[in-house]
């Protein structure tokens, strides 16, 4: 089984939907033999490339409220009182730049960005933030640097965005499941864990006719 899931820093849904499917893979003792590939897809692609001097979102709307209370009951902290609406594109770079050395370096960056993004209220535009980022996650400053001040690897981004509109991707996260099945949306974990017992279950049944 292989997954692939189109998804933005940026968006909350993608965080919580993301955090539940890995949690699910997990819990299905499918963490080391299912790769879980992120792919790019930008909900505002033409958010600012540079924070506001100020910021003031203190005051929730019932909506954000709703979405963070979503999220605690899937046991993942967040705080968008605190997001910073930036641009995701150089996130998106610096992530297809993890992937040419490994998924879990990936995977570390990834879950490194949703934290500075939701948790912290850092910018995840601001080259210093995504640096700091990659270094933690295991990257090589240099490489880093070759990357945020180049346009390296964004048709590579641009090329994840087409595949989604070809699919007919309107909304994030959308998971694909080897290449046949689609789950969209952040479903909660237990409808993932029945869905991935589902599809493992008929692979199984259909690999035995073969």
């Amino acid at each position: 089984m292989e997954i692939k899931y189109w998804s933005d820093i940026a968006c909350p849904f993608c965080y919580i939907g993301s955090n539940n499917m890995k949690k699910a893979l997990k819990d299905l003792d499918l963490q080391d033999k299912v790769p879980l590939k992120f792919l790019s897809y930008q909900l505002d692609p033409n958010a600012p490339t540079t924070a506001p001097k100020s910021s003031d979102n203190s005051t929730l709307t019932p909506r954000m409220k709703q979405i963070e209370d979503f999220a605690h009951q899937n046991g993942l902290e967040m705080n968008l009182a605190k997001v910073i609406h930036v641009n995701s594109m150089d996130a998106h770079r610096l992530i297809k730049l993890a992937y040419t050395k490994n998924d879990e370096t990936a995977n570390k960056l990834i879950n490194e960005l949703y934290r500075l993004y939701f948790v912290a209220g850092k910018s995840i535009a601001d080259h210093e933030v995504l640096k700091n980022a990659g270094i933690k996650a295991g990257l090589v400053a240099s490489e880093i640097d070759d990357v945020l001040n180049t346009d390296k690897f964004e048709k590579e981004v641009n090329q994840d965005e087409m595949a989604a509109a070809q699919l007919g991707v309107q909304g994030v996260p959308f998971f694909v499941i080897n290449n046949k099945y689609a789950i969209n949306g952040a479903q909660p974990y237990d409808v993932l864990v029945n869905a991935l017992k589902k599809i493992e279950a008929s692979e199984d049944d259909q690999n035995g006719e073969e």
